[in-house]
């Protein structure tokens, strides 16, 4: 179907420069990772991706292994940009991942150089690009040299496959060592992506400063710490929540104590004194921390998105309301 951009999708949006390359993100960017699997409407997708765009929602970021089934979120991705949005292929910032096990045997997981441009050249052809924006390295592997992972992210740079590089899921020790071996191939390391939400904080334990002092941002995922930092779980535990699904490995009921819930409630009266939700809350929180460029949201309907991007009404925040925070928090 034939997609006309909004003329005003940049009216709003703010953009932060990524570390000290010449590319800036979105505050909010769109992570496919949940809902855009075979299990979900194809329709759906186009919509939230649309209206993504719209809002001024420039970066769409994947991984090899989101759907399911693993692989399924890039060819969804692939047939909507083709459909829709290949005309404004230069407007955006794609970025995609290898660090997952993603086929059988020795060589589908980790970080190889065999299996990060193998399963680059793969995510390209579901897309149906000729190159991406970001390639990250999705998580440390303790069995190969880090030398080896590195250099298989500057080498699918020199091939022209992708114009930046980032990694994910490393700690501090790690990325600090990433960050030398990428600067002396001339690598352009750019991007981090690490979990950070108020609940939790561990980019702040060292991470933070390295990026800083090695010019590289950080983008946030799970800002909304998988919805406990929404509306959602004010009242409990919906039975339609993903908390409430047994299968979800990252979120179950033995997550939401109540003492978790008595501070969501607590930070959801702070929020309200803001004018915010408690997700917009979250949101500027995060984007309030001095490494981070961009907060990386989900979704499952345009609603969501909407409400999110509302967050950049409002991105101050007052001494005594950061304490607050840190007082609920503690």
């Amino acid at each position: 179907m034939t997609y006309q951009a909004s003329s005003n999708r940049y009216d709003s949006m703010v953009f932060n420069r990524c570390g000290n390359s010449g590319i800036q993100l979105p505050a909010i960017s769109f992570g496919l990772w949940n809902n855009f699997g075979d299990e979900d409407t194809l329709n759906n997708q186009r919509r939230m991706l649309m209206k993504a765009f719209d809002l001024g929602i420039t970066h769409f970021d994947l991984a090899n292994n989101y759907g399911p089934p693993a692989g399924a979120a890039e060819s969804n991705f692939g047939r909507i940009l083709k459909e829709s949005f290949a005309h404004y292929r230069d407007e955006l910032i794609i970025s995609t991942k290898a660090g997952f096990r993603m086929w059988d045997g020795p060589y589908g997981d980790w970080g190889s150089r065999k299996y990060l441009i193998s399963s680059l050249d793969q995510s390209l052809k579901r897309m149906g690009l000729d190159y991406v924006d970001i390639f990250y390295h999705h998580r440390a592997d303790p069995n190969t040299p880090l030398e080896e992972t590195m250099g298989a992210l500057d080498q699918v740079v020199r091939q022209g496959k992708a114009l930046y590089v980032g990694i994910s899921n490393y700690d501090a020790e790690q990325t600090q060592q990433a960050a030398e071996i990428l600067q002396k191939q001339g690598t352009p390391f750019i991007i981090h992506q690490a979990a950070y939400s108020m609940l939790d904080r561990k980019v702040e334990e060292g991470l933070s400063d390295v990026l800083v002092d090695n010019g590289v941002g950080c983008i946030a995922y799970v800002p909304l710490a998988q919805g406990l930092l929404t509306n959602k779980y004010l009242n409990g535990i919906p039975k339609d929540s993903r908390a409430a699904k047994e299968f979800i490995p990252f979120l179950n009921e033995r997550d939401i104590t109540s003492d978790k819930l008595q501070k969501l409630k607590v930070l959801n009266e702070v929020a309200f004194e803001r004018g915010q939700s408690l997700a917009q809350m979250a949101l500027a929180w995060v984007l309030q921390e001095k490494s981070v460029v961009s907060a990386l949201i989900g979704a499952s309907r345009v609603s969501q998105i909407e409400e999110n991007v509302k967050a950049l009404d409002n991105l101050e925040f007052s001494e005594d309301e950061l304490k607050a925070i840190n007082n609920i928090l503690k």
